[in-house]
């Protein structure tokens, strides 16, 4: 069965997340970047859960899982290393509707996480549909070395001449062969050969 890739905008929204061990440690960071509100439930938490607990980023339910910890939830990640309750969250999230991710737990997903390669807003995930996350992580290695950290920088500047463009007077079909224009390896090149020239100046002559 293919799976369907998107990203998903969860500023404000809910994710629950069952377990405070390291494996729940793992999911926490890039849930706190989208914005999300973090409820974790557990009867013990890992010391790297204390300061987003004391901040306010993150609510710790201390005790095991119940069904109500699920109200109003978008997403659950089910990070324990008992199958049992695995079963137990998949359970409730289907029976609510909402989508559950049960860590290495392939039977208790209704989604995966992907291996992920990140500059700034650059995203690229990869899937293998769980088959074999060793080949995820070999290929998100290659991608980082192909994707450096100077792709942060050039789409930051692409998303500034975009707006740009958009508050100009000109067509849209104008635009859109100017904005293709400007993401080209070739427009790459150049930019990168212009900040290296010109470090305080992030632009193209």
């Amino acid at each position: 069965m293919s799976l369907f890739p998107m990203f998903v905008k969860l500023r404000g929204r809910l994710v629950v997340v069952i377990g405070g061990g390291e494996i729940a440690v793992g999911k926490i960071d890039g849930l706190l970047r989208a914005g999300a509100k973090v409820r974790v439930v557990a009867p013990e938490v890992n010391a790297a859960f204390i300061e987003p607990i004391r901040s306010g980023k993150v609510e710790w339910v201390a005790r095991k899982f119940q069904v109500q910890d699920l109200a109003g939830a978008r997403f659950v990640i089910a990070a324990t290393s008992a199958p049992g309750v695995n079963a137990a969250v998949y359970r409730e999230a289907e029976a609510r509707g909402i989508l559950c991710n049960a860590v290495d737990d392939i039977e208790n997903c209704h989604f995966y996480y992907g291996s992920v390669v990140q500059r700034g807003d650059l995203q690229i995930a990869i899937s293998t549909n769980g088959k074999s996350p060793a080949l995820a992580q070999r290929l998100r290695q290659e991608l980082e070395q192909q994707f450096g950290s100077e792709y942060e920088v050039w789409l930051e500047w692409l998303g500034a001449a975009r707006e740009l463009l958009r508050a100009a007077e000109g067509g849209t079909e104008s635009n859109k062969q100017m904005l293709h224009h400007l993401a080209s390896k070739p427009m790459y090149e150049r930019f990168m050969k212009e900040a290296r020239k010109e470090p305080s100046q992030q632009g193209v002559s």
